[in-house]
């Protein structure tokens, strides 16, 4: 063990230097063969396109690749089928580290349910602008005579209207009822007097004017139950009505 004596400068110099050069190749042998093996320093795998497949698919796909995904969000996607992949991060073509996450969202199983818009009392193409902002389908445009030309006048589902505020599933069709613009041709008034109120409604809507306020009043001598006995406008001789506008009715009980 003679060469670790230091019996003089020297030795104690090359004693210095022999630790300084184990402690550089140490430090050499951690950083550029250690950590490059257990790190995996300077292998990259391509990211794979992956939206559109389904959920269920995805682990033995990117087990296969040494890559692990995520899902942090949701969404409806009207004719997706549920559990798709929509959007991924990184993008397809990347290069990453084996065993990097990649973060999706994939389309929900069930649409969310949102509250129905106001768009009656607007021009038929901000409805439309409304509907696609809230994820609405746009249905059938109903012309209908009217004074309020390109204005909508009714909103429906499935043949039934529906007000504003009320729950309705993001992708549902809405139909919308619109102004022709035709509501000021003039035909003479008709006589709904003594008519049944189903029938008088009838007759409106068969002339394209609307039913408007409607009073109930106890049955005078004479006068069926459930019949008109007053309108308003009156039928009286050359009297005329445009289409679209209102007719007040007086019902017998």
């Amino acid at each position: 063990m003679s060469f670790l004596k230091a019996d003089t400068w020297l030795d104690v110099f090359l004693h210095l230097l022999l630790i300084a050069a184990l402690g550089a190749a140490l430090v050499l042998g951690f950083f550029y063969v250690y950590l490059p093996i257990t790190t995996h320093h300077g292998e990259t795998i391509v990211v794979p396109k992956i939206t559109g497949m389904t959920l269920a698919d995805l682990p033995a796909y990117l087990n296969e690749r040494k890559l692990a995904y995520f899902v942090d969000d949701s969404s409806y996607a009207p004719g997706t089928r549920p559990f798709t992949v929509l959007t991924q991060e990184p993008a397809p073509g990347e290069k990453v580290k084996q065993d990097r996450k990649i973060y999706i969202s994939v389309a929900m199983r069930r649409p969310p349910v949102i509250k129905m818009p106001k768009l009656t009392d607007g021009s038929v193409k901000n409805a439309q602008l409304i509907l696609k902002s809230y994820d609405l389908e746009i249905g059938q445009l109903k012309m209908v005579p009217n004074v309020a030309q390109n204005a909508v006048l009714k909103q429906l589902v499935g043949g039934r209207e529906i007000a504003p505020g009320a729950p309705i599933a993001k992708g549902t069709k809405v139909d919308l009822e619109v102004g022709d613009g035709l509501g000021n041709t003039e035909f003479e008034m008709p006589n709904l007097l003594t008519m049944p109120e189903d029938e008088a409604r009838t007759l409106l809507a068969g002339q394209h004017l609307e039913v408007g306020e409607v009073f109930k009043q106890a049955a005078e001598s004479g006068q069926t139950p459930g019949t008109v006995v007053r309108q308003r406008p009156v039928a009286a001789p050359g009297a005329t009505i445009r289409m679209g506008q209102l007719v007040d009715l007086w019902i017998a009980e």
